[in-house]
């Protein structure tokens, strides 16, 4: 039997398929006759649950890293929310209730409120609210919370997995992960990528296959039940040449990315946060290309202070040793909401308030993160570069803004290093004006995904467009090509920072146009210095 789904890592597993069970107690609704004494079940349950939370937090800081990680944070902080806690009082009191029932309607209340949310941010927390739910609720009543029984590594089959059951899983028992939910950005996505292990989710599965034998094709995107002999051999030799493959990656270590007629380009990689490092230093890259400073933003409930986001920058150009740390400012908006920032719903935001435009605009936050990254380079080798810039009077604009908070930090004796500036070419209109912008500035990094997107005028987060919304288009390349062409020109390097960056099958192309870096996610860096070094730019 073979089903199919929509993949979010690659490569094949091979295994017997687990069932993760959640757990299962019915909440009943029960009268009582001292609502007191339901409140403070209510309040007990909800401090252990608080502890619980702790520990998996402590957990997932050593397994997955502080990003991953933050969301038991979140998630105790929740417990703590007035809202929420006032609900459950009310009802038990209101209504004379158990604690259990008030906390499971109060947890599915507020997690339609969330879902139906069109914030895709808040729609996510949904899905927190009732485990932080299920969590007090399993409390109040003793029950364990589920999972997969297995003394052997299998393929975890699941509706789908909350943050508290990714964390609480054996990962050495895990083979894969296939989900009938979900979606790429899940938490069980998350981890699949974390862990280098195939997921799967969408997959329209019957519970009847738990236990039964089966192969997860990552890169196809099947989970196909029971194969016969052939189709096992055929996915046993695939394993075994993937397994060969990673082997052979491991030998470029140390290697130079160098083409064979002594061309060289930087390979360096692309990371969310301070817990990314290690796996660019794993892959060994010549730098960071792209530090998405965003999720500093993303990940917390209110804006991050300049001492934070100051240690966070600190810490990676520390652990980077002296290589390259290119730190992109905060580029939200469009699919990227933050609650506390507050804006209007725009018809369409991914021509809207964002990115620069928001910093340009809210000059106090822009100026908070500016400070923090300067004084972060004192400690490394720091770059800035600018999301969404469509002029040169906006870059212009950005280096009085970086002027006044020089100034600020050499009259408080803070310290600071020489910064690289540079601009992210994602508009058009970035394009056409890419030989004046290259004077006003040291770099280029092309972002391919938007650039793409506002080349081909196909709004990428849109499925029906998948047809067109071709990054390969003539176009697109041309726009590329041009923009390398122009930065030389006006005296900048050029690099490259989106998806296409890792498309091994336009890295010749791209050399070719002259490009000077590419930046790609830290699983890729390998792979693409193993093309690099197969391109023989004479011929």
């Amino acid at each position: 039997m073979e089903l199919t789904g929509k993949s979010v890592f690659g490569g094949i597993a091979i295994g017997n398929l687990s069932l993760y069970r959640k757990n299962d107690n019915v909440v009943k609704r029960v009268k009582v006759e001292d609502p007191e004494v339901e409140i403070n079940r209510f309040e007990s349950a909800k401090e252990t649950a608080k502890e619980q939370l702790g520990q998996l937090y402590d957990k997932a800081m050593k397994e997955v890293g502080e990003a991953n990680a933050a969301v038991f944070e979140v998630h105790q902080m929740m417990l703590d929310d007035l809202d929420y806690i006032e609900s459950v009082q009310n009802m038990i009191r209101s209504q004379g209730i158990n604690a259990e029932f008030a906390v499971a309607t109060t947890g599915d209340n507020f997690s339609e409120m969330f879902a139906a949310m069109d914030d895709d941010y808040m729609k996510a927390r949904a899905a927190d609210v009732k485990d932080i739910s299920n969590r007090v609720v399993s409390v109040l009543q003793g029950g364990d919370q589920g999972g997969f029984k297995s003394d052997e590594p299998v393929i975890i089959i699941a509706e789908d997995l909350a943050p508290s059951e990714t964390v609480q899983l054996d990962k050495s028992l895990v083979l894969s992960f296939v989900t009938r939910g979900g979606s790429t950005n899940s938490h069980t996505a998350i981890l699949a990528r974390t862990m280098n292990i195939p997921a799967l989710i969408g997959v329209d599965f019957d519970d009847a296959i738990d236990g039964k034998f089966a192969i997860v094709d990552g890169f196809a995107g099947k989970l196909i039940v029971e194969p016969d002999a052939d189709t096992l051999a055929v996915y046993q030799k695939k394993q075994e040449e993937e397994r060969e493959k990673l082997r052979l990656l491991q030998e470029l270590k140390g290697k130079e990315n160098v083409t064979l007629d002594g061309t060289k380009v930087n390979l360096y990689a692309n990371i969310g946060g301070v817990k990314d490092v290690m796996d660019v230093l794993k892959n060994d890259a010549g730098g960071i290309g792209l530090f998405r400073s965003e999720f500093l933003y993303l990940e917390s409930d209110n804006y991050p202070s300049e001492e934070d986001q100051f240690k966070a920058y600190r810490t990676v150009a520390e652990n980077m040793a002296g290589k390259k740390v290119i730190i992109r400012t905060l580029d939200i908006g469009a699919d990227k909401q933050v609650d506390y920032f507050q804006m209007d719903k725009e018809e369409n935001p991914a021509l809207g308030y964002r990115a620069i435009r928001i910093c340009l605009d809210r000059v106090d936050v822009f100026k908070t993160q500016l400070r923090a990254i300067y004084r972060a380079s004192y400690y490394g080798k720091i770059s800035v570069m600018y999301p969404m810039i469509i002029s040169v009077d906006e870059v212009r604009r950005i280096k009085e803004i970086v002027e006044e908070v020089k100034k600020e930090l050499d009259e408080q004796g803070a310290p600071y290093g020489e910064v690289e500036t540079g601009i992210m070419i994602e508009t058009p209109a970035a394009v056409l004006m890419s030989e004046e912008l290259a004077k006003e500035v040291d770099f280029f990094s092309i972002g391919t995904n938007d650039l793409t997107q506002y080349t081909l005028a196909c709004d990428r987060q849109n499925a029906k467009l998948d047809g067109i919304n071709d990054p390969h288009h003539p176009a697109v390349l041309r726009a590329i090509e041009m923009t390398i062409k122009n930065g030389h020109k006006g005296g900048a390097w050029v690099g490259i920072c989106g998806e296409l960056g890792a498309d091994t099958t336009l890295t010749e192309t791209f050399l070719r146009m002259g490009v000077d870096e590419l930046s790609v996610s830290p699983s890729r860096i390998l792979a693409v210095r193993d093309k690099i070094r197969s391109i023989d730019l004479s011929k």
